[in-house]
């Protein structure tokens, strides 16, 4: 399992009855999870206490029962920092556990000792993006999505990097894949976050078990001569994290060599010590 255990600002306190109890800063959340099965555990004092409640409906999608959240506010990991929102579904625009990549990857490109160029697909509002240009990188952020890139510019700013090399693209991801194919772009270094389930360009219904095969494929062909390292994330329950490792066996290091690993990222559960299983992580690096 790939954990972080460097979180100051952010806690899992306490898991039960399909939610989980987190710190955010100086803010209490309660939000749903389908991970947690288990039922009567909670224990945390904090449970009584929360500042916002996002609850499921029995219909489909759900809401903000209980927000007495502001707008907006931030919290740091190290030097970066990000702001977070409460959003429609459930989410505040960060997933802590995907820090524990944020360290990998921020240790190979500090160590590699030449400019690395990274590109960041389904990138969201840019964790990954600050790290991999914090950690000195070159960076091409690439999100369908205008509001989750703007919001990727304020973590950048927020994070002190306003200046740094990167680039900003509103686009749908495999198209800008092909068209980077045929320009001859390279990258040292590429991290994927595709969603289980989303529509193209022309509204076409695509899900992550059908096509990843081929979006791998192709952005494979992106790699440099130099490649240093390729990450996938996964939040797909059918997509377990061997079935990601053998595609990364077939498409990237068949032709490079290097090793891979795989598994799940996961958070720590204060109330318990127990890891609270968080998608899945496939990693190749050269070192």
């Amino acid at each position: 399992m790939f954990t972080s255990e460097n979180w100051k600002e952010y806690e899992l306190l306490d898991t039960s009855d399909g939610e989980r109890l987190e710190r955010w800063g100086k803010l209490i959340l309660i939000r749903p999870d389908p991970q947690i099965i288990w039922h009567n555990a909670a224990k945390h004092p904090l449970w009584k206490k929360a500042d916002g409640i996002y609850r499921r409906s029995s219909t489909g999608g759900g809401k903000w029962v209980k927000n007495d959240l502001p707008e907006s506010w931030n919290i740091s990991y190290g030097s970066l920092r990000f702001v977070l929102r409460p959003m429609g579904f459930k989410h505040t625009g960060l997933f802590p556990e995907q820090a524990a990549n944020w360290d990998w990857f921020s240790d190979l490109i500090r160590r590699a000792g030449r400019p690395i160029k990274v590109l960041n697909l389904f990138a969201y509002t840019g964790g990954a993006t600050v790290a991999a240009a914090a950690a000195g990188a070159s960076v091409v952020h690439v999100d369908a999505a205008k509001g989750m890139v703007a919001q990727a510019k304020e973590n950048a700013a927020l994070s002190g990097l306003s200046d740094a090399p990167i680039r900003y693209i509103v686009d749908d991801c495999k198209k800008f894949v092909e068209r980077e194919i045929r320009r001859g772009n390279k990258y040292d270094g590429i991290i994927m976050d595709p969603p289980s389930y989303g529509r193209g360009p022309g509204g076409e219904v695509w899900k992550l078990e059908e096509s990843i095969d081929e979006l791998l494929s192709l952005t494979a062909q992106l790699l440099s001569d130099q490649p240093l390292f390729f990450l996938i994330n996964s939040y797909t329950t059918g997509l377990s994290p061997l079935t990601m490792q053998y595609l990364l066996e077939l498409k990237v290091r068949s032709r490079f060599g290097g090793k891979i690993e795989a598994g799940e990222l996961g958070l720590q559960v204060a109330q318990t010590g127990s890891y609270l299983p968080c998608g899945s992580a496939t990693r190749w690096s050269t070192t």
